[in-house]
């Protein structure tokens, strides 16, 4: 997860972080990060499986900010209220 230089968050995977993160860098990386230059990454997780790491990261694409920013914190007991359902009106 990188941490753009607006503040926002950017969840993406790669078979080579190094590499991905200075095209990032650079502006050759994903739209959304050229225009927010420089970023920074905040976490990251290794899988043994590409189908793993795709699955994760459309989970955490998912979320919101501030669940983001306690994975990020490794504050899991926020991240684990913050994945708590919230009735809905009937």
């Amino acid at each position: 997860m990188l941490r753009c230089s607006d503040g926002s968050y950017y969840v993406g995977s790669t078979v080579n972080l190094e590499i991905r993160l200075s095209q990032h860098q650079s502006g050759e990386g994903a739209a959304y990060t050229r225009r927010r230059r420089p970023v920074e990454l905040v976490w990251a997780v290794e899988f043994d499986r590409i189908d793993e790491a795709y699955v994760r990261e459309k989970q955490v694409q998912g979320w919101g900010r501030a669940k983001r920013k306690a994975l990020i914190e490794g504050n899991y007991g926020a991240l684990a209220r913050l994945s708590v359902s919230k009735p809905t009106p009937d």
